[in-house]
C-alpha cells in the first residue's frame, strides 16, 4: 500500500508526550489550531493533514487502511514511540483502525463523535453541489457561499466547506480533489470489517455531543473494552467547536490521568 507523506502543524515542547490530532472529512489541520494550542501545554502536538486534505498530497485511494498506513509512516519517520491519538469523525475512524492494527503504537486513544460502524448517510448531494459552483465566474468566496445556500442551508457548515476554496493564479479552485472525494466517500462513511480482529486493550475515551446521534453506545465495548464514554452537553457532531472548553478539559484530564 502506498503511504503518503502528510503535511502537519506542530505545537508544544518536544520533551512532552506526543499527541497526534486527526481531522474529519473536508477539514484540515487549520481547523484544530485552537485546540492544539491548548493541549500543547502538556503535550507535543502534531496536527496532521490527512491524505487528499489540506496541504497533503492527493491520492486516488482514500480509505481507513490507507490512512492508517500514512499515520504509521508519520510515526516512524518522526521516531515516535507510543503516541496519544485524538481523532474526530473521519479522523476518529482512522485513529480507531490504527489502534486496532498497531496497538503497540498507541498509548491513549480519544475519539470525538464517531463510532466503529458503517453509517447509512452519504455525501453525494454535497459533493455535487460543490462541483456545480461555477468557479470561472466567481470573484470572491461570498458569491460561492450564496450559490451553495440552497443545497447546504447551514451557514456554519457552508463556511467550513468553503475553507477548501482557494485563490490560485488569480482564479478560484478547490484545494481538495472533488472527483477523488466523490469516488471514495463511501469508504469514509463505512468502517472496515472487524471480524476476527483483536480488540484494542488500551485506554480510550469516546466523546459525543448530547445533540448528536453519531455514537450508538452499544457499538464500542466489543472493540474497545476499556473505553470510557462521555457526553458533552449542548453539543452536536462539532463538539470541539461548539463546546471547546468542555472538550479540551475532558481530553486534557483523560490524557493526564495515570
Amino acid at each position: 500500500m502506498d503511504a503518503v507523506d502528510l503535511a502537519f502543524e506542530e505545537y508544544g515542547d518536544p520533551a512532552h508526550a506526543p499527541l497526534i490530532i486527526l481531522h474529519g472529512f473536508f477539514a484540515s489541520s487549520r481547523n484544530w489550531r485552537q485546540v492544539a494550542e491548548k493541549l500543547a501545554v502538556n503535550h507535543h502536538v502534531y496536527v496532521l493533514d490527512m491524505r487528499n486534505h489540506g496541504a497533503s498530497l492527493h491520492h486516488p485511494v482514500m480509505d481507513y487502511p490507507a490512512m492508517a498506513a500514512d499515520l504509521l509512516q508519520f510515526v516512524n519517520r518522526h521516531n515516535l514511540a507510543a503516541v496519544n491519538l485524538l481523532g474526530h469523525s473521519m479522523g476518529g475512524k482512522a485513529a480507531m483502525w490504527f489502534a486496532l492494527n498497531y496497538p503497540d503504537g498507541v498509548d491513549k486513544l480519544v475519539i470525538a463523535d464517531i463510532a466503529p460502524v458503517s453509517y447509512r448517510h452519504n455525501f453525494d448531494s454535497l459533493i455535487l453541489a460543490l462541483k456545480a459552483v461555477p468557479l470561472a465566474e466567481i470573484t470572491n468566496r461570498k458569491q460561492a457561499e450564496v450559490l451553495l445556500a440552497e443545497a447546504i442551508p447551514e451557514l456554519g457548515y457552508r463556511q467550513f466547506l468553503l475553507q477548501n476554496l482557494i485563490l490560485k493564479d488569480g482564479a478560484y479552485c478547490w484545494r481538495v480533489d472533488l472527483d477523488i472525494f466523490q469516488q471514495t466517500a463511501h469508504h469514509i462513511v463505512a468502517f472496515p470489517e472487524t471480524q476476527g480482529i483483536t480488540p484494542f486493550s488500551g485506554k480510550a475515551l469516546f466523546l459525543t455531543g448530547s445533540d448528536s446521534n453519531y455514537v450508538p453506545l452499544d457499538s464500542i465495548s466489543a472493540l474497545f473494552p476499556q473505553a470510557i464514554v462521555s457526553v458533552i452537553a449542548d453539543a452536536g457532531h462539532w463538539l470541539h467547536v461548539q463546546q471547546p472548553a468542555a472538550f479540551i478539559g475532558q481530553v486534557g484530564l483523560f490524557l493526564q490521568a495515570g
